[in-house]
């Protein structure tokens, strides 16, 4: 959700009431475009409200000024926005009856603002206008072009960064940080949707997607990401990030566009540009290796290898990297080998290389400057790593991807089998299981190829066997809400205690209805209070499903608020059911962490299930069922069987509505 400010004036004035303006038109259009914001008039805090102008002014993703009048306070601070943020400023403009001509020098436009579009409202009837406006806003936010008269005429000014006035909640950080250190990406998920409203949710998001990058949660990692690159589509973090992520997904063609979005930066390092043009060569190989992966027989792999387009344009990419920067060894590396499996083809396919020429001469001849420049990259490649061997060096570091580049560089170029044993063995003495991993897919690649041979099986044998690694397809997950049992003391009946059997039985029919569907494995998501959520995780155990247990707060505070009055017994099965489960514990109070309170609306139980939701859609994104014990009932508030039933319809689940209706028959 974005970000607006709105400048305006305040009261009546010159027969306009800008409050009810405000009210009646730029309140409604904003809600239907989805935004959020507001005056300077809504700013609570102790200090000078210049100062949160000034801010606001700076960091809003979206400004409205209404410009019906000659307000100094609004020019002036239209002014401020125009000179700081080159985009997204949308101005609004009364259209009442024309003015006499005494004074209409005064009720027009300023000059400086004549070019400028604007949307006119009738002041008496200012609601006629609100989807008019509603959809501008949208188009204004879409826009990319600069609409500040500033930037249109000294097109080489630079806007100011926001990104370094504004300060993300420390509290903000260290869920982040606790997220990340418990692998946990269904609460990075929960995060990224909780930062809409506020005027630091583009940096939330970029620690939030740095998370899930290194969590390698790639469908989360996609729509962080992608929600920063809304609001610039051309971020170079957010488009280098998507680049490798569109790739790891399989989407090739979004992540070459991701680069291309990139590189249209003119303000990018040599370093950057490297490392921009290796994705899309690392893109290409992939597309050269999908060529080829999958068939049968040296000689028509070597064939279809060699034919295939997109060797030559993977060298070229890798290329284009290590010309970029000459210190990019991973670029530099590449193209060596790349430019040396092209060699290595042509040589064993030899009749296949001259078919692409004129003559066998021209083949020749081609073949020698490839061999040329396999020399070159060799050389330049060592000189590259080795410098940076001397700054590790010089710092005290290590680095085992450098120690593992060595030592590719040594496979590639190397006659001796014997030392490229020994280089690897180095380089991958310290190396995790997937650094190890990543070197055995590759030496697997030369030997898919049949090239190197010699090489590949000395590096092989250094790295030793792979050790054996079940691949789980994700699990099936099945999401539980519903009614608790009623307190005695219940006016209007939802789940009698003497229906707790019928309930039951109701629950069960669905879970074993659900996991008749498939025979992939399963996995129960609920809560722990009295009532359906116990109900289900005891189920799940009867039906050898494991469950997760969700609890809003501490387990004494937990049983107090949605436990405890349903009777000992439920507090008895609850305890149980907590021994057995290790539950979650989303948050030691009941109040909302600091940085989340002043989101309007929300509390901690509405929170809750989004946080076991999300929770759900990571372990399982494609195959989520909601159960819901509900009796249908609307009005239950934010954080009832009804909010969390619309949260997971909305996410796309599957849902199964037990109507809770039958247990008052």
């Amino acid at each position: 959700m974005f970000n607006v400010f709105i400048v305006r004036p305040f009261g009546t004035k010159e027969g306009i009431d800008f409050d009810r303006i405000e009210t009646e038109l730029i309140r409604p259009a904003m809600d239907q475009a989805g935004l959020t914001g507001g005056t300077t008039g809504q700013f609570i805090q102790q200090g000078n409200i210049r100062t949160d102008m000034f801010e606001q002014l700076l960091i809003a993703d979206l400004v409205i000024a209404d410009i019906s009048i000659h307000n100094a306070n609004v020019f002036y601070e239209l002014g401020i926005r125009h000179a700081l943020r080159d985009k997204r400023t949308f101005l609004i403009k009364s259209r009442d009856s024309k003015p006499q001509a005494s004074q209409a020098a005064e009720s027009d436009v300023p000059f400086d603002l004549k070019t400028d579009r604007y949307l006119s409202y009738d002041s008496r009837s200012p609601g006629g206008a609100v989807d008019i406006l509603a959809a501008a806003l949208r188009l204004t936010l879409d826009a990319q072009n600069p609409d500040s008269p500033v930037y249109h005429l000294l097109p080489g000014l630079k806007p100011a960064d926001p990104t370094k006035v504004l300060v993300v909640p420390f509290d903000f950080r260290e869920e982040v940080e606790r997220a990340e250190a418990g692998s946990n990406g269904g609460n990075l998920q929960l995060l990224a949707s909780e930062v809409d409203g506020f005027a630091w949710r583009i940096a939330g998001l970029r620690l939030i997607g740095n998370g899930q990058f290194r969590l390698k949660d790639w469908p989360g990692a996609k729509v962080t990401w992608l929600g920063v690159r809304e609001y610039d589509e051309d971020d170079v973090e957010a488009n280098t990030f998507l680049a490798t992520i569109f790739q790891r997904l399989g989407d090739l063609v979004s992540s070459d566009q991701a680069v291309e979005r990139a590189l249209n930066n003119k303000e990018l390092s040599s370093a950057q540009r490297a490392e921009i043009r290796a994705l899309m060569g690392r893109n290409a190989k992939n597309q050269w290796e999908q060529s080829w992966a999958k068939l049968n027989g040296a000689e028509v792999t070597q064939q279809a290898a060699l034919t295939s387009p997109y060797l030559e344009k993977s060298l070229d990419l890798y290329r284009a990297g290590f010309n970029e920067d000459r210190n990019h060894f991973y670029s530099g590396l590449n193209a060596l080998a790349m430019a040396t499996m092209l060699i290595e083809l042509a040589q064993c396919q030899s009749n296949i290389w001259q078919d692409n020429f004129d003559s066998e001469e021209e083949a020749n001849q081609k073949l020698a400057k490839l061999k040329e420049l396999r020399s070159d990259l060799t050389a330049a490649v060592k000189l590259a790593i080795e410098s940076k061997q001397t700054a590790l060096e010089r710092t005290g570091k290590t680095d085992v991807w450098t120690e593992i580049s060595t030592a590719d560089l040594t496979c590639l170029t190397s006659g001796r089998p014997n030392r490229v044993a020994q280089a690897y063995k180095k380089a991958l003495a310290n190396a995790t299981q997937q650094a190890r991993d990543a070197v055995r897919r590759q030496l697997l690649l030369y030997q898919g190829l049949g090239i190197l041979n010699e090489n590949i099986k000395a590096g092989l044998d250094a790295i030793g066997p792979v050790a054996a690694q079940a691949q789980e397809s994700p699990p099936r997950v099945i999401l539980f809400t519903g009614h608790r049992i009623d307190t005695p003391d219940r006016a209007s009946p939802r789940f009698p205690a003497a229906k707790e059997s019928v309930a039951r039985d109701m629950i069960r029919d669905a879970v074993v209805k659900e996991i008749a569907r498939s025979s992939e494995r399963f996995i129960g998501i609920a809560g722990g209070a009295s009532g359906g959520d116990i109900l289900f995780h005891e189920i799940c155990d009867e039906l050898k499903i494991p469950s997760q247990m969700y609890l809003v707060g501490p387990k004494n505070e937990y049983v107090k608020a949605s436990v405890a009055d349903g009777g000992p017994e439920w507090v008895g099965r609850f305890n149980r059911l907590f021994d057995k489960h290790e539950p979650k514990i989303l948050s030691e109070s009941e109040r909302l962490p600091r940085w989340l309170r002043a989101k309007p609306d929300y509390d901690i139980w509405q929170r809750s299930n989004l946080w076991m939701l999300h929770n759900a859609l990571f372990l399982s994104r494609e195959h989520l069922t909601l159960i819901a014990l509900w009796n249908g009932a609307t009005g239950d508030g934010p954080g009832g069987t009804e909010d969390m039933v619309d949260r997971a319809k909305t996410r796309g689940a599957t849902f199964v509505h037990l109507d809770a209706r039958k247990l008052i028959e």
